[in-house]
């Protein structure tokens, strides 16, 4: 933990202020505060239906919010349009992986470079990605359709990279996938933070999240209800109640 600290920023990355967010005309979010710090790995946990997804959509730009205020790198981007946010930096890998089913695996991944600031950089960034997750090298040309589930799921993490973010927001990672699989990928994330980018994501195991990241926010009914280091929030009563069955 005192390595990690070291290598994390004292200024947020992302700062979000006290949002209310809906989704049609549902409210899904409610005076919402969250920071992410350069370098982090922060978790978000809750159940179906609390709100993670929609948080995730929010900051990306998919949503805007009604009230409050979203911060990436000192910059305003609460009423900013998807592909704006992009060029700044942030990727949102998506719940249920979203392949290109029938084109190659090279090609779904040259389409996460599509932004002016990846182009640039996008032989480095697909190098970067065969040294996450080699199998995706020797399998460039097969089509996406044919890989297995984890497979696929390092395809879109991968597909992720190539936007070369700051940030990357995951939903549900982890979703449907054996535990040695989950395994590998969270090794992944943490290699990828080593590269500098920070991490936001979103888990329904909040015992395995917990594990994993460096802080974490819990999530219900739309309502921020607690807080704190990851390793801190493992012996709080409320969420050993909650979540752990003890």
């Amino acid at each position: 933990m005192e390595k990690r600290a070291q290598e994390i920023s004292q200024e947020p990355l992302l700062k979000i202020s006290n949002i209310d967010v809906f989704q049609g005309t549902f409210k899904a979010l409610w005076d919402v505060s969250l920071e992410v710090k350069a370098g982090e790995i922060v978790g978000l946990i809750g159940a179906n239906t609390s709100g993670k997804s929609t948080l995730l959509d929010t900051v990306s730009g998919l949503l805007h919010p009604v009230k409050g205020k979203i911060e990436f790198d000192g910059q305003d981007i609460s009423t900013m349009d998807p592909f704006r946010i992009v060029e700044l930096g942030i990727t949102q890998v998506p719940e249920g992986r979203g392949i290109f089913p029938d084109m190659s695996v090279l090609d779904n991944l040259i389409m996460g470079s599509y932004s002016k600031r990846a182009r640039s950089r996008k032989k480095e960034n697909l190098e970067n990605v065969y040294q996450h997750f080699p199998m995706l090298e020797t399998r460039k040309k097969q089509t996406a359709k044919t890989l297995s589930g984890g497979e696929q799921q390092m395809l879109v993490l991968g597909r992720g990279l190539m936007a070369d973010p700051k940030l990357m927001l995951l939903d549900e990672m982890s979703l449907g996938l054996a535990p040695i699989i989950i395994t590998s990928l969270y090794k992944a994330l943490q290699e990828i933070r080593e590269r500098g980018i920070t991490i936001l994501f979103v888990e329904q195991n909040v015992r395995r999240s917990l594990q994993e990241a460096d802080r974490a926010y819990i999530l219900e009914v739309g309502r921020i209800t607690l807080s704190g280091i990851a390793e801190e929030l493992r012996e709080e009563e409320e969420v050993k109640k909650a979540y752990f069955g003890v």
